[in-house]
Order: C-alpha cells, then sequence, then structure tokens
C-alpha cells in the first residue's frame, strides 16, 4: 500500500510538472521514462528518438542506466508537444532547439520561428472555420430528418433536395 501511495505521488508530482511547468523547472532527474510516458502521451521509444535526435538534451541515468526526467525535461516536453499539436515539423522543432542551447543571442531568430509558426497555425485554423461553416450550411440544408411514410419503398433522388446541396455533393 504505501509503494502504491509513493507511485501515485510521483506520478502526481510528473504531471504537475508536465502540466504546468514552473518558471525555473528544477532540473534533480528523478521521473522514469514509463511516467514521463504516461504522463506525456509519448511512447517510450519517442522519448528516445526525441533525445537522439537533440529535441531533448541527453538524459540522466540511474545506477541501473534507466532514465531519468528533470522537471526540466518534462517542461521542454510540454512544449514540444504543443509544437507537434500545432503541426510544427520536427525539422523546425530541432531548430528552435538549437537555437535555445545557442543561448540569448538567438532570442530574435527564435521569436521570428514562432511568429512564422503562429501564421501557418493561424492560417490553418481560418480554413477549418471556413470548412465548418459549410458543414454547418450542410447540415442547416438537410433540416429535420423527415417522417418515414409507411409502405413508401421509394428511394431519395436528387430532386429531393435544394439545387444548392446538389451541386456540392
Amino acid at each position: 500500500m504505501a509503494e502504491f501511495v509513493q507511485q501515485s505521488a510521483q506520478l502526481a508530482g510528473c504531471e504537475r510538472a508536465f502540466g504546468a511547468p514552473s518558471a525555473v523547472p528544477d532540473r534533480t532527474p528523478r521521473h522514469p521514462i514509463s511516467e514521463v510516458s504516461a504522463i506525456s502521451g509519448l511512447t517510450a521509444h519517442t522519448l528516445r528518438w526525441y533525445e537522439r535526435i537533440g529535441l531533448l538534451d541527453p538524459v540522466d541515468r540511474s545506477h541501473a542506466g534507466q532514465r531519468r526526467y528533470s522537471d526540466a525535461d518534462l517542461a521542454r516536453l510540454a512544449f514540444l508537444t504543443k509544437l507537434r499539436l500545432t503541426g510544427m515539423p520536427v525539422a523546425d522543432m530541432v531548430r528552435y532547439v538549437e537555437l535555445v542551447r545557442d543561448g540569448d543571442a538567438t532570442r530574435a531568430e527564435r521569436r521570428q520561428l514562432l511568429v512564422d509558426h503562429r501564421a501557418e497555425v493561424r492560417q490553418r485554423l481560418a480554413d477549418l472555420h471556413a470548412t465548418l461553416a459549410v458543414i454547418d450550411r450542410k447540415i442547416d440544408l438537410y433540416g429535420e430528418p423527415a417522417a418515414p411514410v409507411p409502405g413508401d419503398d421509394a428511394t431519395e433522388t436528387t430532386a429531393d433536395y435544394p439545387i444548392e446541396d446538389r451541386k456540392s455533393a
């Protein structure tokens, strides 16, 4: 029972570090890959790949060689998962992390990379909103489903729908 409580507390700490990173995250390695995977939704394979391609700094290891992630690693992962969710290519994410490693001299370039990505995300959002409006219009054209007429086996024809509906179907 005590072990379960301790594991739950560790998982909660991992979740807190991932979900709401602090301004100055702790760099003490404490979270095993299984916890990080469970909280982040990334597979252990993806976490190891992120480390291999340089999205994460080399992760500390326990005496048994198991990866141990710090709150700082989790904060970076949280940001990276948001970038991926918005469709940023991995190559751009790697470029961003490289710029971070290069220090304050790259702030303007990092900012520009994010500004450019924001413009792409806004355009995709506008496209999605326009597409949603088309779907909403189509739903409105159909209106409420008509009650079936008993004994009527006739199939629908295009004449049963407004001309606007027939053009776009």
